[in-house]
């Protein structure tokens, strides 16, 4: 039986792919490198910063040893507080779907975003108080498809008091990218996978695919798990 749901947050929640991809380039250029819109979206949109600016580096040659890496993540994250303070938009449907799920299940995130990121979005939009545990790039040391993040959420959730304690057959995970639908899998969850970043049929090794949030209803997830 379902019993309890994980997010991921860019491009399920907040509506912030164009932005992060503003800054990407933006960091970027500084340093004198490209990325085009296209490679993004198609290659390093599943990928968290540390990921992101390591491939890049390394695919033009440059030194990406951790000092380096740290320093562009740590100027692009200040970009974004600015950015989002002005630009925060959440995908229709998200906000109501998470209140209404909050109510008879623990929700956790599990997100390749940095958790200063995730809080300041979910404080602006009356989120915070809906999730019991937050799992951002900064507790994980690889990202998706590895399914550390979305074990280390179950851990968390555990941890918070769910009891009897949960098992990864009775969460659902909700992803936009088809390395989160891997993640999600190799942690032995189900997938609910919202075509905000992919085409369906992309998405369509997740149990169930959907256009938004605002579609869906908690009786036809339960209904996954019967």
């Amino acid at each position: 039986m379902l019993r309890a749901i994980i997010f991921d947050f860019n491009g399920v929640i907040v509506d912030d792919e164009p932005i992060h991809l503003k800054l990407f380039q933006q960091v970027l250029a500084e340093q004198g490198l490209p990325l085009r819109e296209e490679d993004y979206y198609r290659v390093y949109i599943g990928m968290d910063d540390r990921e992101c600016f390591a491939t890049v580096l390394a695919e033009h040659g440059r030194p990406a040893d951790s000092e380096t890496i740290a320093a562009l993540v740590r100027r692009k994250a200040a970009l974004y507080q600015v950015a989002i303070r002005d630009h925060l938009t959440l995908f229709p449907g998200a906000a109501e779907f998470v209140r209404a799920a909050a109510t008879p299940y623990p929700l956790a995130i599990a997100s390749g975003a940095l958790r200063a990121e995730i809080l300041i979005i979910l404080e602006q939009a009356g989120l915070r108080d809906a999730f019991r545990a937050i799992v951002s790039a900064e507790d994980v040391t690889r990202g998706k498809p590895d399914p550390e993040g979305y074990e280390k959420a179950l851990a968390a959730l555990n941890a918070a008091g769910v009891h009897p304690p949960l098992e990864a057959a009775e969460c659902l995970v909700v992803e936009d990218t088809v390395a989160g639908i891997e993640a999600a899998h190799a942690a032995e969850m189900s997938c609910l996978a919202v075509t905000n970043s992919y085409p369906p049929e992309a998405l369509g090794a997740a149990e169930l695919v959907v256009g938004s949030l605002a579609e869906v209803t908690l009786a036809r997830l339960e209904a996954l798990f019967r």
